[in-house]
């Protein structure tokens, strides 16, 4: 998920009926009249369902699963969040939040994990990206929507919870794990090689910069210098807060371009450009991501790709690049997460359903001609109700990655081991970072 920085009211006032809704200046009389017919057709069928349905109807409740239908139908990322939902999500993005550390996305009528956090129940029960989760506790997913999906997951710490899982290619298997308090330590680093600084960033949240500070000074101390060279890994990093990747980016960047965002207006464009000063400044970076890396975390690599900054090494990322808004609702009417913008790299290019292209197409693991043509694909092209790429771009047809570990290959992490062979080999893009411009 990225999440705009600021959480606005799109509206003033409370709208107490039909007449109080602002029409746009665009919207026509016509165009009024028929949804007021639209309307007046809602209202008939929800009093049909409660004089009619077998049984006594939760009206509230299916008032909510209309409003999340109605914004499900405009994209996969636009939702309704009660007041209970909404205040977990101000609590998630805090950085503390209890449940399952894993991020997740409706599909097909289950949840389909993007990526589960380092070091969370999640993780450490062995559920990877691509898993769908058909039930919770024994009760099917299926006719829930994401907000309600993620409540069940969540719960008292200590507790146990119990998810039926797909995985492609093998038998449906259910995955027993106990809930903790999820305070994702959003960014990790170490040595590696002597000198090379390898940082890791799970997800963008409100304390993903500061953390990102604390591993610039862990690595000088431990080095007694600057490193040789960073591997700044965006693997499974699903996203999160825009602020926070403008911030991130700002640290490997001096001045220049690290996005711009377009809303439905043409006047609705706001360029975020990086401050001088540079942490590390000439050192060289090779970043890596794959099909989990989405969002904010697409916003940082196509910032250092396209500014020269680094050599971005992996597979091709999830492709999502709009930009969600929460718009608060009142005090207890909860809030919508409406997508407002679609986010652009500093060259102006759109990634939306095509994603980062890596410079080096690495894969971490070997795949075959047959094996190929049965994995399932896994990007945001590939949800329903996905935002087209408006520039016609398509993403790139399954096919053999360029770079695959040798069959004899015994380390543990490919890509990683890569990177660092580029950092010692000079295969940079850049290797000084480019004037403000």
């Amino acid at each position: 998920m990225l999440t705009g920085a600021a959480i606005g009211v799109v509206m003033g006032g409370v709208a107490v009926g039909v007449s109080a809704v602002a029409w746009p200046d665009s919207g026509t009389s016509s165009s009024r009249a028929e949804t007021y017919r639209q309307l007046d057709l809602f209202a008939e069928v929800l009093a049909r369902a409660r004089a009619d349905y077998v049984t006594e109807i939760d009206e509230a409740e299916a008032m909510e699963a209309a409003i999340n239908g109605m914004l499900g139908s405009l994209d996969p990322h636009s939702s309704y969040l009660s007041a209970e939902d909404f205040s977990a999500m101000q609590v998630q993005a805090s950085g503390e939040y209890g449940g399952l550390g894993i991020e997740v996305q409706m599909e097909d009528g289950f949840v389909k994990v993007i990526t589960p956090m380092d070091d969370s129940p999640a993780s450490r029960a062995g559920l990877q990206s691509g898993d769908l989760l058909t039930a919770i506790n024994g009760k099917p997913i299926v006719g829930l929507n994401i907000d309600d999906a993620v409540e069940d997951m969540r719960g008292p710490p200590g507790t146990e919870i119990i998810v039926s899982v797909m995985r492609e290619g093998e038998d449906p298997f259910d995955v027993t794990m106990e809930r903790e308090v999820i305070r994702p330590k959003s960014v990790d680093w170490k040595t590696v090689d002597e000198d090379v600084a390898y940082i890791r960033i799970s997800t963008f949240n409100e304390r993903t910069t500061d953390l990102l500070e604390d591993a610039f000074e862990g690595v000088s101390d431990e080095l007694g210098n600057r490193p040789a060279g960073i591997i700044l890994d965006l693997r499974n990093n699903g996203g999160g807060l825009l602020d926070q990747a403008i911030s991130v980016s700002d640290k490997f960047l001096s001045g220049g371009e690290v996005v711009s965002t377009i809303g439905r207006r043409p006047s609705d464009i706001a360029r975020y450009n990086a401050r001088s000063g540079e942490v590390f400044q000439n050192v060289p970076i090779v970043v890596l991501i794959n099909n989990g890396t989405a969002s904010a975390s697409e916003i940082v690599a196509g910032a250092l790709q396209d500014r020269g900054r680094a050599t971005v090494l992996g597979m091709t990322s999830f492709g999502k690049g709009s930009v969600q808004t929460v718009i608060p609702l009142g005090s207890d009417r909860g809030a919508i997460r409406l997508t407002t913008s679609r986010y652009y790299t500093p060259s102006g290019r759109s990634i939306q359903a095509t994603g980062i292209v890596p410079d080096m197409e690495v894969a971490q693991a070997r795949v075959s001609e047959e094996e190929l043509a049965r994995i399932r694909r896994f990007s945001e092209a590939d949800l329903p109700n996905a935002l087209t790429n408006e520039d016609g771009a398509e993403r790139e047809i399954p096919h053999l990655p360029k770079e695959q570990p040798p069959e004899d290959y015994e380390g543990e992490d490919y890509q990683l081991d890569r990177a660092l062979e580029v950092l010692r080999g000079g295969q940079m893009s850049a290797t000084e970072t480019p004037q403000a411009g």
